[in-house]
């Protein structure tokens, strides 16, 4: 017996997930919600929905399909929406996916707030939350996992996340900006915020979306943050894009519950990277270190057995967890259609970001469907979430050392 998943917000990046959850073995039924009306015609009236999506479950408000019988919604809306939307959700009984990030506004204490409401809604509701954060299941982050289960690492010793995207970068910020304040919603956000937050002075920066960089740390070395000091880069050429930011690169250096420390980047303003990928994270231990693709072992077990550290380089697809077979199958039927009958592959190749969609739409359904804690839960994300709120806090009073609150680890 399958689930019923509604799909709330078609825009650009939501479309991208939409056949990946109607192709999942273990979805019976699909919904779909937005306010826009031509953004639902053209899944519904796709042949390959008719076996799963019926003309009644068309919706043109969180309000209608909360009111409706589908078991879990996944929230693709703008990123102010996120965490009200979802809690309005699990309060209707609906488990929720939701993009990343939990919650967007320029004001930490708001996010955090949100954080907490998040966590307190899981409990009082018994729904499950999930973050539909990317980097947890790119191919570096699913090795490193592994490795750390093997405890192949030894102790965690230091590591790094960061997220150089400038502005003017091919996926380009200020279109993204302009697109999603173009939509309705967007025009509606665009008034509140001027109200709301320049009337009083407050400053936004790139750690109020942190999640690239730190979900990778956390998730490998399964730490929290306990302290954080941080600084910032200010604009100085009056770019309007950053007009109500405080900072437009911030940089974090953290203090782990595990006795590591963690340095974080989120830039805005940075021509290029350092390394080979512009999202990434390193993992460095006592016994194995991890750097984009490549793993160095000592294979040191006590202080007499030590050697010169081994070598050996990854692909993607080597990293790479492997999706159960029959979902693989159902996911290569919109790579081959997709594709077209003249270039037909041999297997599914998993693409977005890295790979990761593929990953975060089984993990939501597997986890709704067998009734478990997702792999990204509440009490994993607001991790992920404070870090980056008091970094920014910390930049604001020019590194001022502060703690990191946490709520933690999931029941």
């Amino acid at each position: 017996m399958g689930i019923s998943i509604g799909l709330v917000g078609l825009g650009g990046f939501g479309s991208s997930f939409a056949d990946l959850f109607m192709r999942h073995p273990l979805v019976d039924r699909i919904a779909l919600c937005d306010r826009e009306p031509e953004r639902i015609a053209k899944f519904a009236e796709k042949d390959s929905w008719k076996g799963k999506f019926n003309p009644r479950d068309r919706y043109s408000s969180l309000d209608e399909i909360c009111g409706s019988d589908i078991e879990a919604l996944v929230i693709i809306t703008q990123p102010w929406l996120h965490a009200p939307q979802c809690v309005q959700a699990m309060k209707a009984g609906k488990h929720v996916y939701s993009a990343v990030p939990m919650m967007r506004v320029p004001d930490g204490d708001e996010i955090l707030d949100w954080c907490d409401r998040i966590i307190s809604t899981c409990r009082e509701t018994g729904m499950r939350y999930m973050l539909g954060e990317t980097t947890y299941y790119r191919p570096n982050a699913m090795f490193c996992r592994r490795k750390a289960r093997e405890k192949a690492f030894g102790d965690f010793v230091y590591a790094e996340g960061e997220y150089f995207h400038d502005v003017d970068a091919r996926c380009s910020l200020r279109k993204v900006c302009e697109n999603r304040e173009s939509s309705r919603s967007g025009k509606e956000w665009a008034e509140d915020a001027k109200l709301i937050y320049r009337n009083k002075g407050i400053k936004d920066g790139p750690m109020h979306y942190p999640t690239h960089s730190t979900s990778g740390p956390v998730c490998v070395m399964n730490a929290h943050a306990v302290k954080v000091s941080a600084y910032g880069y200010a604009n100085r050429n009056n770019d309007p894009f950053f007009e109500d930011s405080a900072f437009s690169n911030e940089a974090a250096f953290f203090k782990m519950s595990n006795g590591s420390t963690v340095r974080i980047c989120e830039f805005r303003e940075c021509p290029g990277r350092f390394g080979k990928e512009d999202e990434t994270f390193r993992v460095v231990g006592t016994k194995g270190t991890f750097n984009e693709g490549t793993w160095y072992s000592n294979g040191r077990s006590n202080p007499q057995n030590g050697r010169p550290a081994s070598v050996e380089n990854f692909t993607d697809e080597q990293m790479r967890d492997v999706l159960p077979a029959e979902v693989r199958m159902e996911f290569k039927k919109i790579q081959d259609e997709e594709a077209g009958a003249d270039r037909l592959s041999d297997d599914f190749v998993p693409t977005g970001h890295g790979g990761s969609h593929p990953y975060l739409v089984h993990e939501f359904v597997d986890a709704v469907a067998k009734r478990r804690k997702p792999a990204i839960n509440a009490w994993e994300a607001v991790r992920y979430m404070a870090m980056g709120v008091m970094a920014h806090k910390s930049a604001l009073k020019d590194g001022e050392t502060l703690e990191v609150p946490d709520w933690g680890d999931a029941p």
